[in-house]
């Protein structure tokens, strides 16, 4: 075991199946000589050569669109955008063909590609290099989406990306890259993609939470100590697939949920979360399903960032009011 942070784990998980296998290949904007614009690709082209990890120009949709050949061919591309607003430009190639081609070719060819970028604000950049756009990509059928929480899962995850015969859009909360430290296996494993982790049981209130925002319920849920209130927290490791089950059990037993994400409120992912409760365990609400969200705007400037956030005052805050909720 060894104590890393999370841009740590992937760039380990990066080097461990470069090293299994020769047809995963890393690229993208300054992923190569410079190691990323976070360094999370540090040292690979170092130890495999500029074949295997290299520069692009500076075109989204030529980076997506080779890699999409690539992978129809053989390779198993893990591309780099630089930020996740920086998506849109190759957002054709993404949903016109990327989640496309197995359909299309009627399975035969698959694209086992993993599409990596920095994700969600928290580092007071501007409002390209901060949002938080997994709605965008989860309504495209037949892509996965991974978002971690932890150096353990984001080795995890990766590995399972990597090793995935379908795409995989992995983003990576920015916010947390280096912001804190956990034991992580130095020898290869799997965290399955489709499964989230209960991060601690209770019995007051489910609340849903990803990415950077797992880190802000717990801190929130301190806050709480003196209230007697059991939270029950789920991290949703991946959007899609959605691990429907647990959440639904969850709120079988609590009665309440709370969905918490950075993104903006409307048609952010909590919509889905919430509808899939509803439908499948409406009888067991003893409060209002609840979502707590980033506002509706573009990501402020940076002096400004932090209202836009979510921070733990707000999330106590709601958990105790639905707690106290009485018809």
């Amino acid at each position: 075991m060894a104590e890393m942070t999370l841009l740590q784990a992937i760039n380990a998980a990066l080097f461990e199946q470069m090293r299994k296998d020769k047809s995963v290949v890393v690229f993208g904007e300054d992923a190569g000589f410079e190691g990323g614009v976070f360094r999370v690709t540090k040292g690979l082209q170092q130890e495999f050569g500029v074949d295997r990890v290299f520069d692009t120009p500076i075109s989204e949709a030529g980076i997506i669109g080779a890699a999409i050949g690539m992978a129809i061919n053989g390779l198993k591309p893990v591309v780099e955008f630089q930020f996740e607003g920086f998506m849109f430009n190759g957002f054709n190639q993404i949903a016109v063909h990327l989640g496309r081609m197995r359909n299309r070719s009627r399975g035969k060819y698959s694209v086992p590609l993993v599409l990596r970028m920095p994700w969600g604000g928290g580092i007071r950049a501007l409002e390209h290099h901060s949002e938080a756009v997994e709605s965008f990509i989860a309504h495209i059928p037949s892509i996965k989406i991974v978002i971690p929480a932890t150096p353990y899962d984001a080795k995890g995850l990766m590995t399972a990306a990597i090793q995935d015969p379908d795409p995989v859009v992995f983003f990576e909360p920015k916010k947390i890259y280096r912001a804190f430290k956990q034991e992580v296996p130095e020898t290869e494993y799997i965290v399955p993609i489709g499964k989230a982790r209960v991060v601690q049981e209770g019995s007051d209130i489910t609340v849903v939470a990803w990415g950077s925002m797992v880190r802000e319920v717990q801190t929130a849920i301190k806050q709480l100590e003196n209230d007697n209130i059991s939270v029950e927290l789920i991290d949703l490791r991946t959007i899609v697939p959605m691990d429907t089950e647990t959440i639904v059990n969850s709120v079988k037993k609590t009665g309440r949920i709370l969905v918490v994400h950075e993104a903006v409120r409307t048609l952010g992912f909590a919509t889905e979360i919430i509808t899939r409760v509803v439908e499948n365990a409406f009888l067991s609400l003893e409060a209002p399903p609840t979502r707590l969200t980033g506002f509706d705007i573009a990501v402020p400037l940076p002096r400004g960032e932090h209202h836009q956030m979510v921070e733990p005052k707000r999330i106590a805050h709601e958990i105790k009011t639905l707690v106290d909720y009485k018809v």
